[in-house]
């Protein structure tokens, strides 16, 4: 009869083990009831995962968002229900394919002629460890969408970015720019040297790297930068990774389970360097769990961030 009462402790143990490991992986919670009534948000890749759930919330604060999405049919079915869930009309979706240069220009062009501010822009969309693609303008796929893409967008907002200050970007890295020693400018582009990892890490490296450039040249402005890694998250954006596999990936999916965020924890660092009085004035820095954390070595080189800089500009036409 005495396996019974241990049975029963250790099965309360374990239950009690998995609650408090599944609360210490959500990470922090942005908290803050702060408004953001009269204010204008662009989200990239809102259609979808934390870009989803970030204009969920922000719309629910009073902002007018504007979600930003490749796949107009999938934009639509994602504009209703962010409209559902947080009870505001003040939502609109504009079509943006960061895999196109011309896409991007259009877009931009769309919003300064109807915009007359822009409070809040976040850079949120990406691709990650994809097989070797190209975008419309030949460069490989996770460069040119996670950093060139909002590079040139960014840019082409600067001006109504100015004007609405104070204003934020925010972009999404990772902590998987910690898996590459430092920016590595001749493999840019090269196909034959192509790794899905090492060319994902490259990508949210430079998110970092041009959100302490960035920061360097708008100093004095009022438009302030932040870098957010949103924590392990389970979204479509894994699609392509070891995990997704419905066989290799099966041994690993209750590890996942028990580590991974779900999209709603995922938005809330977006969330806090988007809304937070406390991050006022506050620029150029890299956050995690609603917190400022230290970023790799690689992250810090200011001579790689100003040439990322230059060669970016000549690479998307500036």
């Amino acid at each position: 009869m005495a396996s019974i009462p241990v049975a029963v402790a250790v099965g309360v143990g374990g239950a009690l083990g998995l609650y408090f490991a599944r609360q210490y992986f959500k990470g922090g919670e942005f908290k803050s009831t702060r408004r953001l009534d009269g204010k204008t948000v662009i989200i990239t890749g809102a259609n979808t995962g934390i870009g989803k759930e970030t204009a969920i919330d922000l719309a629910k604060r009073g902002a007018r968002v504007i979600i930003a999405c490749r796949s107009p049919d999938r934009g639509k079915q994602a504009l209703k229900e962010i409209q559902e869930q947080s009870n505001s009309q003040q939502v609109y979706l504009e079509k943006l394919d960061l895999a196109s240069l011309k896409s991007v220009r259009e877009f931009a062009e769309k919003i300064k002629k109807n915009e007359p501010r822009l409070d809040i822009l976040i850079n949120n969309a990406g691709v990650m460890m994809c097989p070797y693609m190209t975008t419309e303008d030949g460069f490989e796929l996770q460069i040119g969408v996670n950093h060139l893409g909002h590079f040139l967008l960014t840019n082409l907002l600067l001006d109504l970015l100015k004007k609405s200050a104070p204003s934020r970007v925010i972009n999404l890295s990772s902590l998987g720019h910690t898996m590459t020693s430092r920016f590595k400018f001749q493999n840019m582009n090269n196909e034959k040297t192509y790794g899905k990892v090492e060319a994902y890490a490259q990508s949210k490296l430079a998110n970092i790297l041009f959100t302490k450039e960035l920061a360097r040249r708008l100093e004095g402005t009022g438009v302030t930068t932040y870098a957010v890694h949103p924590g392990t998250v389970e979204t479509e954006l894994d699609r392509h990774t070891f995990f997704s596999s419905s066989i290799l990936g099966a041994p690993f999916r209750p590890i996942r389970w028990l580590t991974c965020k779900t999209p709603i924890q995922g938005a809330q660092t977006s969330l806090y360097c988007a809304v937070s009085e406390d991050l006022e004035g506050v620029t150029g820095r890299y956050y995690a769990d609603c917190a400022e954390t230290p970023s790799s070595e690689a992250s810090k080189n200011e001579e790689d961030a100003k040439t990322l800089w230059d060669v970016s500009v000549e690479l998307v036409g500036l």
